[in-house]
């Protein structure tokens, strides 16, 4: 029952190779093309908002179309966006090879969450979460120490070819994988109809905004760091070949750690669930000062934040798995994949033009707050009245608590 959640994982190790090629080369790819960080960060959050975009359709797709299907037609769009960074040389071309990929990889977090909800039982989906995830960071983990001397050798844009023929090959392990007995075909009558994301409902926005606010450290990590570390510290491309896997094993660690905690401890709880990020809150303090630090503590602080964003990630998609029906398990990853994407489509482009005009402290001191906005939405929307903060959020009990509601108002 874990090979589904083993291979979504290889799809995500996927999604991350093609998404931080651009950015492990970036101080190379900067320097060739002309591009300053404004312009990088504006492509940037193109990609940040077709992915917010697609994330809640895609997981809509999946949960009435099926893995199988829907899976494939994803991973060839943002294959061949992939391949097309290798061609481009403006920031137009990058833009738009951007937005593609963000329009493609849209699928592999609702891919990913619902495999593990469909194959594995209640007590055990959070890790199947972590374990379907954990390619996200696996792959920008390995992303430097693979594309690096590819594009020492080769030129950065062989490098992005590279990853397209990675893409080709996880299509044919996906089409020999994705049937019976290693994962049930979709059938209509599991989802007559398709769910289309419902943005105010009171579920939805707790998944929002504790997985976009919570988990915005790991953006900031992920796109900007090569940045800051080149311009800020001295390290050049080679240097970062070698270093940018240190924070990456914070955010592999984080997935799996958070995981076991949300099945051991909140288990869809949401007083638990309360603690949890409450604690979270405080642990995203100390990356703020990054801007004061030597080489050394810096890669350490980058790997604490992506180690506390992973945190606030697993426990929204705990409560969301327990918040909403299996039936839309896609779509409620989509929400919280989504909402992450928005919040750094925002912000983005701004840290941009601070990266430019060196004014670092302002990234990191927003960085570490942002995560307390969150929480402070939690905090004030799981504490709404019709007993929500004692009564599990789950469609079953709101029906309920409305019908109860109506019967004490008659």
């Amino acid at each position: 029952m874990w090979l589904p959640p083993g291979v979504m994982m290889l799809c995500t190790l996927l999604a991350y190779i093609d998404r931080q090629t651009l950015a492990v080369l970036s101080p190379t790819i900067l320097s060739d093309t002309g591009l300053n960080a404004a312009s990088y960060s504006l492509a940037l959050s193109y990609f940040s908002i077709a992915y917010m975009i697609a994330n809640p359709l895609w997981g809509s797709v999946l949960d009435y179309v099926g893995l199988r299907a829907g899976m494939l037609v994803a991973v060839f769009i943002w294959t061949a966006a992939s391949v097309a960074h290798g061609w481009v040389a403006g920031f137009m071309g990058f833009a738009v090879a951007r937005t593609v990929l963000g329009v493609g990889e849209g699928a592999a977090f609702p891919g990913g969450f619902r495999t593990a909800v469909e194959s594995l039982p209640a007590s055990s989906q959070s890790r199947g979460m972590a374990l379907a995830y954990s390619g996200a960071s696996l792959g920008n983990l390995i992303t430097p120490l693979l594309v690096t001397p590819i594009a020492l050798a080769f030129g950065w844009r062989f490098a992005f070819w590279i990853t397209g023929a990675m893409g080709a090959a996880w299509l044919a392990l996906w089409w020999a994988i994705a049937r019976p007995p290693w994962l049930a075909l979709q059938s209509r009558r599991t989802a007559p109809q398709f769910s289309w994301p419902n943005l105010f409902d009171l579920r939805a926005l707790l998944v929002m905004s504790t997985f976009g606010l919570g988990g915005f450290g790991l953006g900031v990590v992920l796109y900007m760091s090569p940045l800051y570390l080149n311009r800020a510290l001295g390290f050049t491309q080679a240097d970062l070949g070698r270093i940018l896997w240190i924070p990456s094993v914070g955010y592999q660690c984080g997935y799996f750690f958070w995981g076991w905690i949300a099945d051991r401890y909140i288990k869809g709880d949401i007083r638990r669930a309360t603690r949890i990020f409450l604690l979270l809150t405080a642990l995203a303090l100390p990356p703020a000062l990054t801007p004061l630090a030597g080489r050394w503590v810096v890669l350490a602080l980058f790997f604490w934040a992506m180690f506390i964003a992973d945190g606030f990630i697993m426990t929204a998609l705990r409560m969301g798995a327990h918040l909403f029906p299996r039936e839309q398990a896609g779509m409620v990853a989509g929400l919280g994949s989504g909402s992450w994407s928005a919040v750094l489509a925002a912000m983005l482009p701004l840290y941009g033009r601070w990266m430019d005009a060196h004014n670092y402290a302002a990234i990191f001191v927003s960085m570490s707050l942002i995560p307390a906005l969150g929480t402070v939405v939690w905090l004030a929307f799981s504490r709404k009245s019709d007993g929500v903060r004692d009564v599990p959020l789950t469609a079953p009990a709101m029906g309920k608590q409305r019908s109860a509601a109506r019967e004490g108002q008659a």
